[in-house]
């Protein structure tokens, strides 16, 4: 049978998505019949306009995106497989704290992630949690990652908030020290999942049902695995990272319970993202779960493959 080819799209090439490189590299995803096209997006947001244009079937992303697009009178584009449900994030310090407390932040320097805007709008959430006003903290949001690694050990900055491997390679070169996990202080929250138009999810509903197949199988293999066995599954994508470097990435993730054991997005989580949302002000009103998520194909993924025999094999 000739597989069915899919365009994905990423926001950009991370170890915080390996559940979609567990599918691809593990061969849950072939098993399902699927050829994948996977690229990277060049800038912020290019997942959204990938999917706009056609240009890709399917994209994985934070559900920021669809609520910001909504929230500012466009389209709507509909979440379907979980992949995150935590802050991917880790803050760094240049200074060794033996002792770290939120209110440490006040009067500082914080480099954010400059990728997208949720960890930034996390961080804020996070500080008022504690008391603090987010206005209190400089935050540089702008620069690339080279660019803010560079400022960061230049000493334009206090503190970094980044993902692997950048804070795995700063610790093991001792300029950065680890403060604060972001996946442990924002708490569960849908951070990345898939999602495309009404229109591709209604006509080809079957093709993206046996792209969540595979993603559920690959999320059932994880939850068996250790941290060296995902991370060598996962080694074809990242081909730039010591191996080393990725199996600690890996297992701080896991750690933290970042990747969800299904694909089906929660009412919950996603209540607790639009409040992050809005007390951030990056949107102005409520947007309702059903507009946005489709649970209906996970569901029925979950319930149809849980309940066959067989087992998950190791890659």
């Amino acid at each position: 049978m000739t597989p069915v080819r899919l365009r994905v799209i990423e926001p950009f090439r991370s170890l915080f998505y390996t559940p979609q490189f567990v599918a691809i590299h593990g061969g849950h995803l072939a098993a399902e019949g699927l050829e994948i096209a996977l690229t990277t997006a060049t800038q912020g947001g290019g997942t959204v306009d990938a999917l706009r244009s056609g240009s890709a079937d399917l994209a994985l992303g934070g559900l920021m995106r669809s609520f910001e697009l909504v929230d500012r009178g466009g389209p709507r584009l509909v979440h379907f497989a979980a992949v995150n449900d935590r802050n991917g994030f880790f803050l760094l310090s240049r200074e060794p704290r033996r002792r770290f407390a939120w209110a440490d932040l006040v009067g500082r320097t914080v480099i954010s992630f400059g990728g997208a805007p949720t960890p930034w709008l996390c961080m804020q959430a996070v500080l008022r949690r504690h008391g603090l006003d987010p206005a209190r903290v400089t935050f540089v949001r702008d620069l690339s990652t080279p660019d803010a690694v560079a400022a960061f050990c230049a000493g334009k900055a206090d503190f970094l908030e980044h993902g692997p491997p950048v804070v795995d390679e700063l610790i093991a070169g001792g300029a950065g020290h680890l403060v604060a996990s972001m996946g442990e202080a924002t708490g569960p929250v849908p951070f990345s999942s898939y999602m495309a138009t009404p229109e591709t999810l209604g006509r080809e509903r079957d093709v993206v049902g046996r792209f969540v197949g595979g993603l559920y199988r690959a999320q059932r293999w994880m939850a068996a695995a250790t941290a060296t066995e995902i991370a060598a599954v996962v080694a074809p994508a990242f081909a730039d990272i010591d191996a080393g470097v990725r199996a600690r990435a890996v297992e701080r993730y896991l750690r933290q319970a970042t990747w969800v054991g299904d694909p089906v997005l929660t009412r919950g989580g996603f209540e607790t993202l639009q409040e992050i949302l809005l007390g951030g002000g990056f949107i102005r009103r409520r947007h309702r779960f059903e507009h946005l998520v489709d649970t209906e194909l996970a569901a029925h993924v979950v319930g149809t493959i849980a309940g066959s025999t067989g087992s998950i094999r190791l890659p």
